[in-house]
This record gives C-alpha cells, structure tokens and sequence, in this order.
C-alpha cells in the first residue's frame, strides 16, 4: 500500500494546473475536502497566491453551460 501524500502546496500547484479550479479560494476549498490541514497558512502570500492565481486563469476548464469568459470576482480568490 502506497502511503505517499504530496504536500499541500503540491497539491495546491498540482490542482491549478489541472483546470478544474476557477480560483485559489476554489483551490483551498478542494484542499480542505481533501483533508489537507493549515491550508490558508501554507497557501499564503502576494507570490504565492499570484502564482496559483495565474495557473488557474490558464488552464481553467468551464463546466458545461458555465460562461467562461466570466472572470471571478476579486474576494472569490481570497475567501479567508
């Protein structure tokens, strides 16, 4: 049994090039779910954020009958 669990920012970076999340509070939230711990003190910081911010702007997938070119609203990002 494999034990080996990335960690959060791993994860977080992992997530926001996956195009599943809209944003980094869409990236928290999956990392809370997850059950990885301390999130908002991992995932903290002008760089950081910016960083996770920009890969998500990237690579983000719509949903179906989701407008993608609506962009997220600016406490959508940072939802402490």
């Amino acid at each position: 049994m494999n034990t080996f669990r990335l960690t959060t920012i791993e994860r977080a970076y992992e997530l926001a090039k996956s195009g599943a999340c809209r944003t980094v509070g869409d990236i928290k939230a999956r990392l809370q779910a997850e059950g990885y711990e301390g999130v908002k003190d991992r995932l903290y910081g002008a760089s950081m954020t910016g960083a996770l911010r920009k890969l998500c702007a990237e690579n983000y997938v719509a949903p179906e009958g989701e407008d993608e070119t609506a962009k997220p609203k600016a406490d959508e990002d940072d939802d402490d």
